[in-house]
């Protein structure tokens, strides 16, 4: 779940984290699942001697709660726009060194005036990406444009979505012609009734790799990462479809940033800017095709790479960033798992 902030934001400034004495030579990265190519962190550690300890995680909050539980200590996290904007508020990132990551020249100027981090002071992008609908074209014949054509009856036991509370809340809202920012109380009650209805419709659950059940043939279409998606039609070709909802839908960027408290702060800077080095973006991209925020990488991508339309959707799709929702976190966790509970009885 892309969700739930304040309340582990507080247990933070309860436990009082301080920066710890540096270990040697070595870094802690805690990153999205299916996102770091293992080649990279190979190629870093060969050339800098530092050893990366590789750590994954499922959902934002799963990250914020070890995070800030004090259980491990990290030196990089990959938190997306609208937890970099919260960490921040709380004073939770270590402030970046720009002399320190030269590369930094290389990400589109369109990153550098996001709401989240304007200047990319605490964060730099790693990946941006969009929340989709992938459709198996050999099963579902019907045409598929939006949130709503997916959570159909006809469909039931046939679709997968991700396992996110704020994702699929705002899927909900977004049928009802409200955007992300409306997030409230009393919107919250105008959605239940919508997820009452398409929850006990879904058979997968994934956040980590929605793709697998798509392409196991378990399910016939479902709403997922657009790596995830890029990723079928990779290795499918024709067979699946990446729709962007015609009722608007999540565009994300997911950053590398040093939480408060690292340990080994000049080798985070030493990878974020290895990171942006064009060759090392593009090994990134070939792997895990995103958005690549790096200009210069892009530059290195073919053809067929770029015309990839869950990697670079073609048009002007509807996507907008989600913000800070602060303690509404919690009612959209409480009311995503209430309602998922009992969808499976």
């Amino acid at each position: 779940m892309r969700g739930a902030l304040r309340s582990l934001l507080g247990l933070a400034a309860v436990l009082g984290l301080a920066t710890a004495p540096a270990a040697a030579e070595e870094l802690n990265l805690f990153a999205w699942s299916e996102y770091v190519p293992q080649s990279v962190l190979d190629g870093f550690t060969q050339e800098t001697g530092i050893q990366v300890n590789h750590e994954t995680y499922a959902s934002n909050e799963e990250m914020l709660a070890k995070l800030l539980s004090g259980a491990a200590s990290y030196d990089l996290i990959q938190p997306s726009e609208y937890v970099v904007e919260a960490l921040v508020k709380e004073r939770q990132l270590v402030r970046l060194d720009h002399a320190k990551i030269p590369n930094l020249k290389h990400v589109a100027p369109e990153y550098w005036n996001q709401p989240h981090d304007p200047e990319l002071r605490y964060s730099v992008p790693y990946m941006q990406g969009s929340v989709g609908i992938v459709v198996d074209t050999e099963k579902v014949k019907e045409p598929i444009a939006g949130f709503a054509d997916v959570f159909q009856e006809k469909y039931a036991g046939r679709i997968v979505i991700l396992d996110d509370a704020l994702e699929v809340v705002t899927w909900g809202l977004a049928t009802l012609g409200l955007r992300p920012e409306h997030v409230s109380k009393e919107n919250l009650a105008k959605v239940r009734p919508v997820l009452a209805k398409w929850l006990p419709l879904v058979r997968v659950y994934d956040s980590d790799s929605p793709k697998t059940a798509l392409l196991n043939g378990d399910v016939d279409l479902g709403v997922v990462w657009s790596g995830e998606a890029a990723i079928l039609i990779n290795e499918k070709p024709g067979r699946f479809a990446y729709v962007l909802p015609k009722e608007g839908t999540h565009m994300f960027i997911d950053s590398l940033a040093i939480p408060k408290g690292a340990r080994n702060v000049e080798a985070a800077h030493r990878f974020i800017d290895y990171v942006l080095r064009p060759e090392v973006g593009r090994e990134i991209s070939r792997a895990f095709p995103y958005t690549n925020p790096n200009l210069e990488a892009r530059k290195l991508l073919t053809p067929a790479e770029l015309a990839n339309p869950a990697s670079y959707p073609p048009g002007a799709p509807k996507l907008a960033t989600f913000r800070d929702i602060g303690p509404l976190a919690a009612d959209v966790d409480k009311l995503f798992t209430d309602l998922k509970a009992t969808s499976s009885r």
